[in-house]
């Protein structure tokens, strides 16, 4: 007999999760069923079929042994699993949280669809590596509230720090792909985009309230930025859907959490800021504004955009190059997409509109024409 309170409970985890995200490939009709493929600096993984089909997905499963992958990283027949799964955040959470996670698993469709996982290169893809890694980076052990916090601190701290993972894109990476404890949350490049900074330092979210944060979280816009590239599918399939004050406790948390002043670089070349300046003026300034500031909750204000101010330009020329389309929700429905300017501009063009933006409205490093070219190569690669 099913105990719905127990899978609604596990719905809404899944969501805090963002389970969907990985295990989905985008458009399907079929959630759950895996097969993406998860771009790593080590290579490819692909997400495997958690719904209920019991040859090729977890049906067959016990909750021990679905508990044991999602929190301590074995599969079922012990061997260790990649770390392209959280479970070293996951394992913040409780027996309880996991099992009502498979209590709701256990009720969508089961889809017949058997997934290769491992695509990584040799000897990458030998999983005995794997202990080593667990020896460096995984460290066991559910939540802990601290007592000296508020109740709604340690609800965040709880979220941020165990199902939401947000550690695992914004927190800068080893040589071996482990989490650089001391940086937490500081900022990281993956899958061809910037996670940036996230502290309440003087980083890009220095002048982001409470409020903004939480807006963002659950709209995917505010008034100075709005979400896209993988913080889209993120808002749209995890962030959006959880409470109001679900938002607002990672929001008050994550304001907690201290981080540097980044080093600033005025080294970019006034010529080419100047002509910069008027790429930006003809190709930009009409939904940006001359001044920047965009257009609150539509358009991102290029002044206060953590993208912007972040020292790697990554996001900033996928987006001149490529375009973006920002996430709609239920309570911000209109997406405003950016258009491409890869095919109207040459690589000198885009690095200095880039470093215009980067250097007038922050103190970002200048971009070059060689870094440009380079983007360009990783998009094909991607595309192609």
């Amino acid at each position: 007999m099913q105990d719905f309170a127990a899978v609604e409970r596990g719905r809404y985890l899944a969501s805090a999760a963002d389970c969907g995200s990985c295990h989905t490939i985008p458009g399907s009709d079929h959630p759950f069923s895996g097969g993406r493929p998860i771009e790593t600096p080590f290579g490819v993984l692909v997400a495997p079929n958690i719904t209920p089909d019991r040859e090729t997905g977890i049906g067959a499963w016990s909750d021990e042994e679905f508990d044991a992958a999602v929190r301590s990283g074995r599969r079922r027949d012990g061997k260790r699993l990649y770390p392209a799964m959280p479970f070293p955040y996951f394992a913040r959470m409780t027996s309880e949280d996991v099992k009502d996670i498979r209590a709701y698993l256990s009720t969508i469709d089961p889809v017949r669809n058997p997934v290769t996982v491992n695509h990584l290169p040799f000897p990458l893809n030998q999983r005995m590596a794997m202990a080593v890694w667990d020896e460096l980076y995984f460290t066991p052990g559910t939540f802990k509230d601290e007592p000296s916090k508020s109740k709604q601190w340690n609800r965040g701290a709880y979220l941020v720090q165990g199902p939401g993972h947000c550690g695992a894109c914004h927190t800068p990476k080893s040589i071996l792909g482990g989490d650089e404890s001391s940086k937490p949350l500081q900022g990281y490049t993956l899958q061809g985009w910037v996670a940036p900074d996230i502290t309440s330092g003087q980083g890009p979210l220095a002048q982001w309230s409470r409020d903004d944060v939480a807006q963002y979280l659950k709209t995917g816009h505010n008034r100075f930025a709005a979400a896209a590239g993988l913080m889209s599918e993120v808002v749209e399939l995890s962030t959006s859907k959880l409470t109001d004050g679900d938002v607002k406790a990672m929001a008050t948390y994550l304001r907690d959490v201290s981080g540097p002043k980044p080093a600033t670089d005025s080294s970019a070349d006034a010529k080419v800021l100047t002509a910069g300046g008027a790429i930006y003026q003809d190709l930009c300034s009409a939904c940006h504004k001359s001044d920047g500031t965009g257009v609150p909750n539509l358009i991102p204000d290029l002044t206060h955009a953590a993208t912007v101010n972040t020292g790697d330009p990554t996001t900033v020329l996928r987006v001149i190059l490529q375009g973006a389309q920002s996430v709609a929700t239920d309570r911000e429905p209109t997406g405003p997409a950016m258009p491409s300017f890869g095919w109207q501009l040459n690589d000198e063009q885009v690095a200095a509109v880039a470093s215009y933006v980067r250097n007038h409205w922050g103190n970002a490093p200048p971009v070059s024409p060689d870094d440009v070219r380079k983007e360009r190569a990783a998009l094909d690669a991607r595309t192609n």
